[in-house]
Protein backbone atom coordinates (compact mmCIF):
# COMPACT_ATOMS: atom_id res chain seq x y z
CA UNK A 1 0.00 0.00 0.00
CA UNK A 2 1.63 3.63 -1.27
CA UNK A 3 1.18 6.72 0.94
CA UNK A 4 2.15 10.81 0.57
CA UNK A 5 4.72 11.96 2.79
CA UNK A 6 5.34 15.62 1.83
CA UNK A 7 3.58 15.70 -0.84
CA UNK A 8 5.73 12.42 -2.09
CA UNK A 9 4.36 9.07 -2.37
CA UNK A 10 5.82 5.91 -0.22
CA UNK A 11 5.38 2.77 0.08
CA UNK A 12 4.33 1.61 3.77
CA UNK A 13 6.96 -0.28 4.41
CA UNK A 14 9.54 2.85 3.99
CA UNK A 15 7.08 5.40 5.70
CA UNK A 16 7.03 2.56 8.80
CA UNK A 17 10.83 2.33 8.72
CA UNK A 18 11.29 5.90 8.49
CA UNK A 19 9.25 6.88 11.45
CA UNK A 20 10.94 4.42 14.27
CA UNK A 21 11.38 6.51 16.95
CA UNK A 22 10.91 9.57 15.51
CA UNK A 23 12.85 12.15 12.81
CA UNK A 24 16.39 12.48 13.62
CA UNK A 25 16.10 16.08 12.92
CA UNK A 26 13.37 16.27 15.39
CA UNK A 27 10.17 15.80 13.12
CA UNK A 28 7.79 12.90 13.18
CA UNK A 29 8.21 10.51 10.54
CA UNK A 30 9.33 14.00 8.31
CA UNK A 31 6.19 15.63 9.51
CA UNK A 32 6.18 18.95 11.60
CA UNK A 33 3.49 17.26 13.71
CA UNK A 34 1.37 14.47 14.25
CA UNK A 35 -1.74 16.93 13.30
CA UNK A 36 0.18 17.20 10.00
CA UNK A 37 0.92 13.19 9.42
CA UNK A 38 -2.43 12.14 9.80
CA UNK A 39 -3.28 14.78 7.60
CA UNK A 40 -1.28 14.23 4.67
CA UNK A 41 -1.93 9.93 5.54
CA UNK A 42 -5.22 9.60 5.78
CA UNK A 43 -8.41 9.70 4.10
CA UNK A 44 -9.86 13.12 4.30
CA UNK A 45 -13.01 11.77 5.47
CA UNK A 46 -11.12 9.07 8.04
CA UNK A 47 -8.91 12.15 9.30
CA UNK A 48 -12.26 14.44 9.58
CA UNK A 49 -13.46 11.65 12.30
CA UNK A 50 -10.00 11.29 13.74
CA UNK A 51 -9.42 15.12 14.17
CA UNK A 52 -12.86 15.34 15.71
CA UNK A 53 -11.71 12.80 18.85
CA UNK A 54 -8.32 14.51 18.55
CA UNK A 55 -9.31 18.12 18.90
CA UNK A 56 -12.58 18.26 19.75
CA UNK A 57 -15.62 20.55 18.68
CA UNK A 58 -15.48 24.42 19.06
CA UNK A 59 -19.67 25.20 19.30
CA UNK A 60 -20.37 21.85 17.28
CA UNK A 61 -18.02 22.98 14.81
CA UNK A 62 -14.32 21.68 13.65
CA UNK A 63 -11.71 24.70 14.91
CA UNK A 64 -11.64 27.02 11.67
CA UNK A 65 -8.64 28.35 10.78
CA UNK A 66 -8.35 32.27 10.08
CA UNK A 67 -6.31 34.53 7.51
CA UNK A 68 -3.86 36.51 8.43
CA UNK A 69 -2.18 39.87 6.43
CA UNK A 70 0.47 38.84 4.07
CA UNK A 71 2.73 40.86 6.05
CA UNK A 72 2.55 38.38 8.59
CA UNK A 73 3.12 35.08 6.38
CA UNK A 74 6.08 36.81 4.26
CA UNK A 75 7.82 36.88 7.53
CA UNK A 76 7.03 33.33 8.05
CA UNK A 77 8.53 32.33 4.58
CA UNK A 78 11.61 34.71 4.94
CA UNK A 79 12.42 33.56 8.13
CA UNK A 80 11.54 29.91 7.80
CA UNK A 81 8.91 29.46 11.22
CA UNK A 82 5.49 28.04 11.26
CA UNK A 83 2.52 30.11 12.02
CA UNK A 84 -0.94 28.82 12.29
CA UNK A 85 -3.96 30.61 13.14
CA UNK A 86 -7.66 29.52 14.55
CA UNK A 87 -10.35 30.85 16.13
CA UNK A 88 -12.63 29.74 18.61
CA UNK A 89 -16.15 30.91 19.23
CA UNK A 90 -18.69 31.14 21.33
CA UNK A 91 -22.28 30.56 21.20
CA UNK A 92 -24.30 34.83 20.61
CA UNK A 93 -25.65 35.64 24.07
CA UNK A 94 -28.36 38.51 24.04
CA UNK A 95 -27.46 40.82 26.70
CA UNK A 96 -23.55 40.44 26.29
CA UNK A 97 -21.59 41.38 22.55
CA UNK A 98 -19.02 38.85 22.07
CA UNK A 99 -15.73 39.49 23.49
CA UNK A 100 -13.09 38.40 21.18
CA UNK A 101 -9.33 38.65 22.07
CA UNK A 102 -6.41 37.83 19.61
CA UNK A 103 -3.85 35.67 21.71
CA UNK A 104 0.15 34.61 20.12
CA UNK A 105 2.26 32.68 21.11
CA UNK A 106 5.93 32.07 20.41
CA UNK A 107 8.03 28.72 20.58
CA UNK A 108 11.63 29.34 19.07
CA UNK A 109 15.63 27.36 19.37
CA UNK A 110 18.52 29.19 20.30
CA UNK A 111 20.16 31.27 18.08
CA UNK A 112 24.15 30.30 18.61
CA UNK A 113 25.98 27.30 20.58
CA UNK A 114 26.05 27.80 24.38
CA UNK A 115 29.43 28.02 24.00
CA UNK A 116 29.46 31.70 22.29
CA UNK A 117 29.91 34.99 24.38
CA UNK A 118 26.47 35.47 26.74
CA UNK A 119 26.01 38.64 25.38
CA UNK A 120 26.07 37.26 21.78
CA UNK A 121 23.77 34.50 22.78
CA UNK A 122 21.24 36.98 23.79
CA UNK A 123 21.05 39.25 21.28
CA UNK A 124 21.10 36.54 18.86
CA UNK A 125 18.02 35.45 20.56
CA UNK A 126 16.46 38.99 20.56
CA UNK A 127 17.14 39.22 16.63
CA UNK A 128 15.13 35.87 15.77
CA UNK A 129 12.46 36.86 17.87
CA UNK A 130 11.78 40.33 16.10
CA UNK A 131 10.41 39.25 13.33
CA UNK A 132 8.36 36.93 14.76
CA UNK A 133 6.70 39.35 17.13
CA UNK A 134 6.40 41.81 14.35
CA UNK A 135 4.72 38.94 12.43
CA UNK A 136 2.41 38.43 15.82
CA UNK A 137 1.67 42.46 15.87
CA UNK A 138 1.34 43.15 12.20
CA UNK A 139 -1.27 40.15 12.56
CA UNK A 140 -3.47 42.16 15.52
CA UNK A 141 -2.11 39.93 18.29
CA UNK A 142 -3.62 41.61 21.65
CA UNK A 143 -1.84 39.42 23.60
CA UNK A 144 2.03 37.71 23.24
CA UNK A 145 3.20 34.89 25.05
CA UNK A 146 7.01 33.74 25.31
CA UNK A 147 8.64 30.21 26.05
CA UNK A 148 10.01 30.19 29.61
CA UNK A 149 13.34 31.56 29.93
CA UNK A 150 13.32 32.94 26.54
CA UNK A 151 16.95 35.02 26.27
CA UNK A 152 19.38 32.03 27.68
CA UNK A 153 19.78 28.79 26.42
CA UNK A 154 17.55 26.53 29.25
CA UNK A 155 21.29 25.52 31.56
CA UNK A 156 19.51 24.56 34.57
CA UNK A 157 20.66 20.97 33.86
CA UNK A 158 23.88 21.73 34.18
CA UNK A 159 23.88 22.93 37.42
CA UNK A 160 26.89 25.51 36.82
CA UNK A 161 26.23 28.56 38.53
CA UNK A 162 27.72 30.93 35.93
CA UNK A 163 24.53 30.82 33.86
CA UNK A 164 22.95 32.60 36.62
CA UNK A 165 24.41 35.79 34.31
CA UNK A 166 21.54 35.80 32.28
CA UNK A 167 19.60 36.75 35.35
CA UNK A 168 18.08 40.54 34.88
CA UNK A 169 15.94 42.62 36.51
CA UNK A 170 12.62 42.82 35.97
CA UNK A 171 13.13 46.23 34.15
CA UNK A 172 15.97 44.83 32.79
CA UNK A 173 17.13 44.22 29.29
CA UNK A 174 14.83 41.96 27.67
CA UNK A 175 11.57 44.03 29.18
CA UNK A 176 12.87 47.40 27.17
CA UNK A 177 13.12 45.53 24.56
CA UNK A 178 9.81 43.86 24.39
CA UNK A 179 8.53 47.28 26.07
CA UNK A 180 8.76 49.21 22.44
CA UNK A 181 6.84 46.22 20.50
CA UNK A 182 3.79 46.51 23.42
CA UNK A 183 3.85 49.97 22.80
CA UNK A 184 4.59 49.96 18.97
CA UNK A 185 1.37 47.53 18.47
CA UNK A 186 -0.85 48.08 21.68
CA UNK A 187 0.06 44.53 22.62
CA UNK A 188 0.25 42.71 26.25
CA UNK A 189 3.63 40.94 26.33
CA UNK A 190 4.35 38.27 28.86
CA UNK A 191 7.98 37.52 29.09
CA UNK A 192 9.21 34.82 31.06
CA UNK A 193 12.81 35.74 32.17
CA UNK A 194 15.45 34.64 34.92
CA UNK A 195 14.94 37.55 37.20
CA UNK A 196 17.60 38.77 39.42
CA UNK A 197 15.69 40.71 42.32
CA UNK A 198 17.89 43.56 43.00
CA UNK A 199 16.25 44.54 46.02
CA UNK A 200 16.16 41.33 48.40
CA UNK A 201 19.96 40.04 48.24
CA UNK A 202 19.90 39.55 44.40
CA UNK A 203 17.79 36.07 45.39
CA UNK A 204 17.25 34.85 41.92
CA UNK A 205 13.75 33.37 40.69
CA UNK A 206 12.23 31.80 37.65
CA UNK A 207 9.57 34.81 36.65
CA UNK A 208 7.04 36.06 34.01
CA UNK A 209 6.70 39.83 33.72
CA UNK A 210 3.58 41.11 32.05
CA UNK A 211 4.05 44.32 30.12
CA UNK A 212 0.99 46.10 29.42
CA UNK A 213 0.03 47.60 26.00
CA UNK A 214 0.85 50.77 26.87
CA UNK A 215 4.94 49.80 27.28
CA UNK A 216 4.28 49.49 31.38
CA UNK A 217 5.01 46.86 33.73
CA UNK A 218 1.71 45.20 35.22
CA UNK A 219 3.38 42.78 36.97
CA UNK A 220 5.29 39.73 37.48
CA UNK A 221 4.56 36.20 38.66
CA UNK A 222 7.04 33.69 39.84
CA UNK A 223 6.80 29.87 39.22
CA UNK A 224 5.40 28.06 41.60
CA UNK A 225 6.54 24.29 41.51
CA UNK A 226 10.15 23.73 41.10
CA UNK A 227 11.41 20.26 39.16
CA UNK A 228 13.41 17.74 40.93
CA UNK A 229 12.93 15.37 38.06
CA UNK A 230 16.12 13.92 36.06
CA UNK A 231 17.86 16.49 34.86
CA UNK A 232 15.22 19.21 35.56
CA UNK A 233 16.88 19.82 38.92
CA UNK A 234 16.11 23.54 39.07
CA UNK A 235 16.54 24.17 42.82
CA UNK A 236 20.67 24.83 42.18
CA UNK A 237 19.05 28.11 40.70
CA UNK A 238 15.78 29.48 42.34
CA UNK A 239 13.50 28.25 44.70
CA UNK A 240 9.17 28.31 44.71
CA UNK A 241 8.14 31.53 44.02
CA UNK A 242 6.71 33.27 46.52
CA UNK A 243 3.70 35.56 44.37
CA UNK A 244 1.01 33.20 44.96
CA UNK A 245 -1.53 33.05 42.06
CA UNK A 246 -2.02 36.63 40.69
CA UNK A 247 -4.59 37.08 38.01
CA UNK A 248 -3.74 40.47 35.60
CA UNK A 249 -6.87 42.56 34.79
CA UNK A 250 -5.46 43.85 31.21
CA UNK A 251 -7.23 46.10 28.74
CA UNK A 252 -8.00 42.32 26.75
CA UNK A 253 -9.31 40.19 29.58
CA UNK A 254 -7.92 38.83 32.78
CA UNK A 255 -4.79 36.22 32.38
CA UNK A 256 -2.74 34.22 34.68
CA UNK A 257 0.97 33.06 34.19
CA UNK A 258 1.92 29.08 35.59
CA UNK A 259 5.36 28.58 34.72
CA UNK A 260 6.38 25.14 33.29
CA UNK A 261 6.50 22.63 35.96
CA UNK A 262 3.26 23.79 37.65
CA UNK A 263 1.13 22.18 35.00
CA UNK A 264 1.82 19.10 36.78
CA UNK A 265 -0.16 20.41 39.94
CA UNK A 266 -4.12 20.62 39.31
CA UNK A 267 -4.41 23.04 42.81
CA UNK A 268 -2.33 25.24 40.87
CA UNK A 269 -4.50 25.23 37.65
CA UNK A 270 -7.64 25.42 40.34
CA UNK A 271 -5.91 28.48 42.31
CA UNK A 272 -5.75 30.64 39.17
CA UNK A 273 -9.34 29.91 38.63
CA UNK A 274 -10.86 30.60 41.36
CA UNK A 275 -9.05 34.28 41.32
CA UNK A 276 -11.27 34.70 38.01
CA UNK A 277 -8.13 34.01 35.54
CA UNK A 278 -9.71 33.98 31.41
CA UNK A 279 -7.04 32.68 29.83
CA UNK A 280 -3.70 30.94 31.34
CA UNK A 281 -0.64 31.02 29.82
CA UNK A 282 2.01 27.82 30.42
CA UNK A 283 5.27 28.87 29.09
CA UNK A 284 7.82 25.76 29.64
CA UNK A 285 10.47 23.71 28.61
CA UNK A 286 10.38 19.94 28.77
CA UNK A 287 11.99 17.52 26.09
CA UNK A 288 10.29 14.61 24.56
CA UNK A 289 11.56 11.41 26.41
CA UNK A 290 10.27 13.29 30.03
CA UNK A 291 7.00 14.42 29.30
CA UNK A 292 5.65 14.16 25.88
CA UNK A 293 2.83 11.94 26.41
CA UNK A 294 1.39 14.01 29.07
CA UNK A 295 1.70 17.70 27.00
CA UNK A 296 -1.16 17.12 25.17
CA UNK A 297 -3.58 16.21 28.30
CA UNK A 298 -2.98 18.24 31.55
CA UNK A 299 -3.49 21.57 29.67
CA UNK A 300 -6.69 21.01 28.21
CA UNK A 301 -7.69 19.24 31.05
CA UNK A 302 -7.33 22.10 33.26
CA UNK A 303 -8.87 23.95 30.77
CA UNK A 304 -12.01 21.96 30.71
CA UNK A 305 -11.51 21.47 35.00
CA UNK A 306 -11.31 25.30 35.47
CA UNK A 307 -13.71 26.76 32.25
CA UNK A 308 -10.95 29.07 31.07
CA UNK A 309 -8.37 29.06 28.08
CA UNK A 310 -5.23 27.70 28.51
CA UNK A 311 -2.38 28.73 26.31
CA UNK A 312 0.65 25.91 26.17
CA UNK A 313 4.14 27.04 24.88
CA UNK A 314 6.81 24.81 24.67
CA UNK A 315 10.97 25.44 23.38
CA UNK A 316 12.72 23.41 19.95
CA UNK A 317 15.54 21.91 19.06
CA UNK A 318 18.82 20.45 21.16
CA UNK A 319 20.82 22.46 23.36
CA UNK A 320 24.43 20.76 23.76
CA UNK A 321 26.50 22.60 26.43
CA UNK A 322 30.10 22.41 26.77
CA UNK A 323 30.88 20.18 30.17
CA UNK A 324 29.15 16.64 30.55
CA UNK A 325 26.29 16.37 33.28
CA UNK A 326 25.05 13.52 35.09
CA UNK A 327 21.61 12.76 36.48
CA UNK A 328 21.38 11.02 39.34
CA UNK A 329 19.90 8.16 37.83
CA UNK A 330 22.31 5.88 36.51
CA UNK A 331 22.54 7.08 32.88
CA UNK A 332 26.23 8.21 31.57
CA UNK A 333 27.32 11.87 31.38
CA UNK A 334 25.42 14.03 28.96
CA UNK A 335 26.24 17.10 27.23
CA UNK A 336 22.00 17.39 26.63
CA UNK A 337 19.26 16.78 27.88
CA UNK A 338 16.89 15.86 25.00
CA UNK A 339 14.82 17.35 22.08
CA UNK A 340 12.33 20.26 23.14
CA UNK A 341 9.44 19.14 21.27
CA UNK A 342 7.90 22.11 20.68
CA UNK A 343 3.86 21.44 19.85
CA UNK A 344 2.72 24.88 21.20
CA UNK A 345 -1.07 24.44 20.97
CA UNK A 346 -4.40 26.42 22.75
CA UNK A 347 -7.07 24.76 24.73
CA UNK A 348 -10.45 26.11 25.04
CA UNK A 349 -12.81 25.29 28.11
CA UNK A 350 -15.16 23.86 25.98
CA UNK A 351 -12.40 20.92 25.65
CA UNK A 352 -11.43 21.64 21.79
CA UNK A 353 -8.04 22.67 21.06
CA UNK A 354 -5.76 23.55 17.92
CA UNK A 355 -3.21 21.65 16.12
CA UNK A 356 -0.09 21.98 17.76
CA UNK A 357 2.62 24.08 15.81
CA UNK A 358 5.76 22.17 14.62
CA UNK A 359 7.80 19.56 16.91
CA UNK A 360 11.05 20.88 15.32
CA UNK A 361 10.63 24.53 13.82
CA UNK A 362 9.99 28.00 15.59
CA UNK A 363 6.76 29.59 15.30
CA UNK A 364 4.15 31.60 16.17
CA UNK A 365 0.78 30.37 16.76
CA UNK A 366 -2.80 32.74 16.68
CA UNK A 367 -5.80 32.55 17.90
CA UNK A 368 -8.65 34.23 18.32
CA UNK A 369 -10.80 33.93 21.37
CA UNK A 370 -14.50 34.66 22.42
CA UNK A 371 -14.18 34.72 26.24
CA UNK A 372 -17.74 34.65 26.90
CA UNK A 373 -17.47 31.19 26.16
CA UNK A 374 -15.77 30.35 29.48
CA UNK A 375 -18.92 31.57 31.73
CA UNK A 376 -21.05 29.56 28.90
CA UNK A 377 -19.40 26.32 29.94
CA UNK A 378 -19.78 27.19 33.39
CA UNK A 379 -23.59 27.50 32.81
CA UNK A 380 -23.33 24.41 31.21
CA UNK A 381 -21.46 21.88 33.85
CA UNK A 382 -21.79 23.63 36.64
CA UNK A 383 -18.30 22.80 37.96
CA UNK A 384 -18.39 26.11 40.42
CA UNK A 385 -21.63 25.32 42.05
CA UNK A 386 -21.07 21.51 42.41
CA UNK A 387 -17.75 21.81 43.65
CA UNK A 388 -17.29 21.15 47.37
CA UNK A 389 -14.58 23.35 48.29
CA UNK A 390 -15.37 23.02 52.11
CA UNK A 391 -14.64 19.58 51.90
CA UNK A 392 -11.38 20.05 50.27
CA UNK A 393 -10.51 23.20 52.26
CA UNK A 394 -11.16 20.57 55.43
CA UNK A 395 -8.92 17.81 54.01
CA UNK A 396 -6.21 20.13 53.36
CA UNK A 397 -6.08 21.77 56.38
CA UNK A 398 -5.87 18.23 58.51
CA UNK A 399 -3.30 17.33 55.81
CA UNK A 400 -1.11 20.10 56.63
CA UNK A 401 -0.76 19.25 59.97
CA UNK A 402 1.79 16.81 61.41
CA UNK A 403 -0.69 14.33 63.38
CA UNK A 404 -2.89 14.13 59.92
CA UNK A 405 -4.10 10.47 59.53
CA UNK A 406 -5.83 9.60 56.15
CA UNK A 407 -9.34 8.53 56.27
CA UNK A 408 -9.29 5.03 55.50
CA UNK A 409 -11.99 2.75 56.63
CA UNK A 410 -10.27 -0.63 56.84
CA UNK A 411 -12.64 -3.65 56.27
CA UNK A 412 -12.90 -5.35 59.88
CA UNK A 413 -12.69 -9.09 58.54
CA UNK A 414 -9.63 -7.52 56.34
CA UNK A 415 -6.56 -9.76 57.64
CA UNK A 416 -9.27 -12.29 59.32
CA UNK A 417 -7.81 -16.06 58.57
CA UNK A 418 -10.30 -18.17 56.23
CA UNK A 419 -11.42 -21.36 57.61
Amino acid sequence: MEKTQNGETVKEEELKESCGGGGGDGSICGYDSLHCLLKDNLDPHIFQEVNRLLTGLNCGKSLQPIALPESATSLSLQHGFDLQAFCFNADKEILREPRVVRVGVIQNSISLPTTVHFSDQKKAIFNKLKPIIDAAGSSGVNILCLQEAWTMPFAFCTREKRWCEFAEPVNGESTIFLQSFALKYNMVIISPILERDINHGEVIWNTAVVIGNHGNIIGKHRKNHIPRVGDFNESTYYMEGNTGHPVFETAFGKIAINICYGRHHPLNWLAFGLNGAEIVFNPSATVGELSEPMWPIEARNAAIANNYFVASINRVGTETFPNPFTSGDGKPAHADFGHFYGSSHISAPDASCTPSLSRNRDGLLITDMDLNLCRQVKDKWGFRMTSRYDLYAETLTHYVKPDFEPQVISDPLLHKKSL
